[in-house]
């Protein structure tokens, strides 16, 4: 049952949708039993692709033969989530002109309703023939489940439709919030699993929405709540507290919490009318309309089998049924659980969809708005001295946001001539929701910017996997032409106390040997500022730019044009002509400051040893090809480094993955790699950089003795 405070909306903002009239609309035209159908058949395709090889619409009885020998994939979630798929699908058919409804699924286990959605909308494409719906594409969907070399069990980016991978758990709130910023005309309706609702990312994005008055003209985000009462163990937190406790919950966050079971769908229909009547955009500060929905985990499945109670535990996560193909009472149970949809009603005699059915579905959906044009990198590097004025200028062209937990001013980022933020620019002291909105905006076709102290950056690690995985697989489906993911680190360990020293990210980042990634280490601040630049001008890349807050000495400009093609570049006014003794590779502004150095002091104390010596500016092009798309290739990498002659790496990171990087193209024992090492206790930056043999005493001695043991 609904239960709901009536109340008067205020009026909406001029230029906001009317998402009411979206609901009026689908109200007048779409009866009550299309979307009731709908959902059926998003029922029953998601059961089927668990349990049948074959008989689909159960045209004849079902026989053992028809069903799977080992059924697989989850079931629990998919009810919620097909309930909700089947009345958001009227409204994105009649949504206000210029207007876009994004649907973003944080249930990860809702592969098999992700997948019945996609092909009932005729988007999927199964057999080779294009997508559609066929009896021969039907046929291919139940019987390939889980389509392991195809889409996989669960909700990725390689289905039609799908906007974020399920499987990044705690972000899709954060995420649809950054979905909506500057963009007025969408909606963002988050679908929330209830034991997603525990983690830290869900949690803090509720208060999160705060940061965000005033900070432009955003679209809105209707938050749904699939409080099931189960995660996948055993109950959620949020089955604890009774309907008060969860209205009272929501309410001190600043929402309007309307709870349904979702057993009277047309009142569920009329409360769902009522929210988008009250939506509002995303900055404003007036309470936000919710929805808690609280259908049982798995319902419509079976409730019981023989002694075994199904409904209301945890056996209904993944396969209730465990093996109805050799259990009597199983087999009855699956038929009569794939019998209760009534599926010949649903679909007809060619695998399509029935004129009932296809009512409820989504019309065409507008494509994410798109981006400004950039300048060109040779323009940026003429006219943008500093980082600072990098990102103001990206600012200026618009479609453009700037995250931050509470660390713009710590991180010396002049965005302003005053001590106030500008509206382009957020700060929350949380790096899982700055993460999320960032995704969400790139994943929406603008661009953005996160910057972070090095040792927090490492929090979000496992969202940036997640998310290269998603990324990964979205290339894989022709859906390139995203902009770049962009992390900019700063405030680095090397300056700061003992417990801000981790740069433990980017060796996390580089350990994926994920070819998207790239690791920007340039050696001054007005190299970090074009590198910059191109980030923010770049698709399809997760950029991380490792670059220090203080002042620091400036290089030659002149190799700088090949350290940004190339990745890498020699430094002549540091080099001897002809064969080198050594090699002296640099990485970073404070490793290129002291190896530069101990260059000097090495010319000095050692004239006889003639150096080569180069910056990388870039370490993923260290990695071999292809693996590496951007590599360098195998006649560049000798020129720089040769195929004999020792090699002094000093690299702001941990030395481990760079020296990974080199060992997968052979090079094991030539390289010596130095960086960051973890000091036992505190001490200051000058002991840590000779705790890690980084200062520039420390390299110049190790260089000579390198010299002395190799011609030893």
């Amino acid at each position: 049952m609904a239960l709901t405070t009536k109340r008067v909306a205020d009026p909406a903002p001029p230029g906001f949708p009317d998402w009411s009239y979206a609901a009026r609309q689908a109200a007048e035209v779409v009866p009550d039993q299309a979307i009731d159908a709908c959902w059926r058949a998003l029922n029953h395709l998601s059961a089927a692709q668990l349990y049948l090889t074959d008989n689909a619409r159960l045209a004849r009885p079902l026989r053992p033969a028809d069903v799977k020998e080992t059924p697989c994939g989850h079931w629990g979630v998919c009810p919620p989530v097909n309930y909700m798929l089947a009345h958001l699908g009227p409204l994105t058919a009649w949504r206000p002109a210029g207007s876009e409804l994004l649907v973003l699924h944080g249930a990860g286990h809702a592969g098999p309703s992700a997948l019945a959605h996609a092909y009932l909308g005729g988007s999927l494409h199964l057999t080779g023939n294009g997508p559609g719906c066929s009896m021969p594409e039907l046929r291919a969907l139940i019987t390939g489940f889980p389509h392991p070399e195809r889409f996989g069990g669960e909700i990725t980016s390689l289905i039609p439709g799908v906007r974020h991978t399920g499987g990044q758990l705690g972000p899709a709130l954060a995420i649809a919030q950054g979905m909506a910023l500057d963009a007025p005309h969408r909606l963002v309706v988050p679908l929330i699993g209830d034991g997603e609702l525990e983690t830290g990312a869900t949690a803090a994005a509720w208060l999160a929405r705060r940061a965000l008055h005033g900070s432009g003209e955003h679209g809105a985000v209707l938050p749904v709540v699939l409080a099931n009462g189960l995660k996948m163990g055993g109950p959620s937190l949020l089955a604890d507290m009774n309907q008060d406790e969860v209205r009272a919950y929501f309410t001190g966050l600043g929402y309007e919490p309307l709870i349904h079971d979702g057993a009277d769908l047309p009142g569920f229909r009329q409360m769902l009318a009522d929210a988008l009547t009250r939506q509002r955009p995303l900055g404003e500060p007036a309470r936000q309309p919710m929805i808690v929905l609280t259908m049982p985990k798995g319902h419509t499945g079976p409730e019981r089998v023989a002694d075994r109670q199904i409904a209301g535990t945890p056996a209904v996560h993944k396969t209730p049924l465990k093996s109805p193909r050799h259990n009597n009472a199983e087999f009855a149970a699956l038929a009569a659980w794939l019998a209760s949809y009534r599926p010949a009603e649903l679909f007809t005699t060619q695998g399509r969809p029935t004129d009932l059915v296809r009512q409820a579905l989504p019309g065409p959906t507008a494509e994410p708005g798109t981006r400004p044009s950039a300048p060109h990198a040779s323009q940026q590097l003429q006219s943008w001295p500093d980082v600072s004025a990098v990102v103001r200028e990206r600012a200026a062209s618009g479609a453009f946001r700037l995250f931050s937990p509470d660390e713009i001013a710590s991180n010396r980022l002049a965005v302003t001539t005053d001590d106030a933020l500008p509206p382009w620019a957020t700060e929350i002291l949380n790096e899982e929701i700055c993460h999320g909105w960032l995704q969400g905006y790139t994943e929406t076709g603008r661009d953005a910017l996160l910057a972070t102290y090095e040792a927090f950056a490492p929090v979000n690690t496992s969202l940036l996997v997640q998310h290269l995985k998603h990324r990964r697989l979205r290339y894989l489906t022709g859906q390139g032409g995203l902009p770049s993911v962009n992390y900019l680190i700063t405030s680095l360990g090397w300056r700061n106390t003992y417990t801000h020293q981790n740069p433990g990210l980017v060796s996390s980042m580089l350990e994926t040997e994920d070819g998207f990634v790239h690791v920007y280490t340039p050696a001054d601040a007005t190299r970090a500022a074009a590198v910059l630049a191109v980030m923010l001008a770049g698709n399809d890349r997760v950029n991380f730019l490792i670059t220090d807050k203080h002042p620091g000495p400036a290089f030659p400009p002149d190799p700088f044009r090949d350290e940004l093609t190339d990745g890498a570049a020699i430094w002549s006014h540091l080099s001897h002509h002809g064969r080198p003794h050594l090699v002296l590779a640099s990485a970073g502004d404070i490793p290129a400051r002291e190896l530069t150095t101990a260059a000097t002091l090495l010319r000095r104390s050692h004239p006889e040893i003639k150096i080569r010596y180069l910056h990388v500016n870039d370490l993923a092009v260290l990695g071999p090809a292809p693996h590496w798309p951007y590599a360098l290739d195998e006649r560049t990498f000798t020129r720089m480094f040769g195929t004999d002659t020792l090699v002094l790496m000093a690299v702001p990171t941990h030395p481990a993955p760079v020296r990974a990087l080199l060992a997968a193209r052979g090079e094991t024992s030539r390289f010596h790699v130095v960086g960051y090492r973890e000091p036992s206790r505190p001490t200051t930056p000058e002991g840590l950089l000779e705790h890690c043999g980084l200062s520039a005493a420390a390299l110049s001695a190790r260089a000579a003795l390198m010299i002395k043991e190799h011609s030893g």
